[in-house]
């Protein structure tokens, strides 16, 4: 591969301070190579940074965009690249709390391994989901406790890790558990009246660190994959647990559980219901939602039998 031209999108808040030694060590590794043309980085330091340094990139003017952060990061810069249209291909950095992204495709952390993988050059298109004028690469949420991610402080996210999402969702789960919200749901063949609990519409397999949650999902067959929880008794909660642990959870009478390429929800009755996307506050119901079909190309690792 020849000398790359790299753009790095790095949000300094997320995750711990290590992340910019990691960086650093990447562009070490990629300098002692002769194999790096040009490194530019741009810190964010409030909402919207990382979407507009991806929007205002220009086609060619690098050959990688190197995205640092969590979910939330990682949203912003894939949602500025489809607003900018530039094509530029990502490289993600896991350096937040939690990435499900970086997990499900086995993106390196390793500093070596991340600068091997950028310049072994592979490249992989992957779908992109579009709410509204919005833009989700993993998941879309909705429902109750949905809204856990983004209501953590940073300062806790980078001070607890993930204890910070358990100790907010343990405020919120008891007055919730049992509560349900009316939901229509509609694709071009099917339409569901439910009483929900909480819905999830995915990209990849992994969500919340559970691995087996969507076990139909491919990142790039041009759909989305849609969880429905129904409303819980008491009674329900830890056979379910179980079946979530094992991957059985799609046998449960309270999960619905389906394919799409375009998804349309609206609350039944007049209660507000607020969107999560990629772990970052989204737009409210009702919403249009679609599936952008190998709409982004991601840097991505060589398989071990790979030359």
């Amino acid at each position: 591969m020849d000398r790359i031209k790299l753009k790095i999108i790095f949000n300094p808040s997320s995750g711990r301070q290590a992340n910019a030694l990691v960086v650093g060590d990447i562009l070490h590794y990629l300098a002692e190579s002769d194999s790096i043309a040009r490194a530019d980085i741009s810190y964010t330091g409030a909402k919207d940074d990382a979407k507009n340094f991806a929007a205002a990139l220009k086609p060619g003017e690098y050959d990688v965009v190197m995205a640092v952060g969590g979910d939330g990061t990682i949203n912003e810069v894939v949602s500025g690249l489809m607003i900018g249209g530039s094509k530029t291909p990502l490289a993600v950095l896991s350096g937040g709390t939690v990435n499900d992204f970086a997990t499900a495709l086995n993106l390196p952390t390793n500093p070596s391994a991340f600068a091997r993988m950028l310049l072994d050059g592979k490249r992989m298109d992957v779908d992109v989901g579009q709410a509204g004028d919005s833009y989700f690469l993993n998941v879309l949420a909705g429902g109750l406790m949905t809204d856990v991610a983004y209501k953590v402080p940073s300062a806790a996210k980078t001070s607890l890790g993930s204890l910070a999402y358990v100790i907010e969702g343990a405020k919120e789960a008891p007055g919730n558990l049992f509560k349900s919200i009316p939901l229509y749901f509609s694709t071009p063949s099917d339409e569901y009246r439910k009483d929900v609990l909480v819905f999830l519409v995915a990209n990849s397999r992994s969500v919340a660190g559970i691995r087996k949650l969507f076990p139909k999902a491919e990142l790039s067959d041009g759909l989305l994959d849609v969880l429905v929880l129904s409303k819980l008794d008491v009674t329900q909660i830890l056979p379910l647990i179980g079946k979530y642990i094992v991957g059985d959870h799609m046998s449960d009478d309270s999960v619905l559980y389906f394919q799409t390429d375009r998804l349309d929800i609206a609350p039944v009755g007049d209660q507000e219901v607020r969107l999560d996307l990629d772990g970052e506050e989204g737009p409210l119901l009702p919403i249009t939602i679609k599936c952008l079909p190998q709409a982004l190309t991601l840097v991505v690792p060589k398989d071990e039998d790979e030359d």
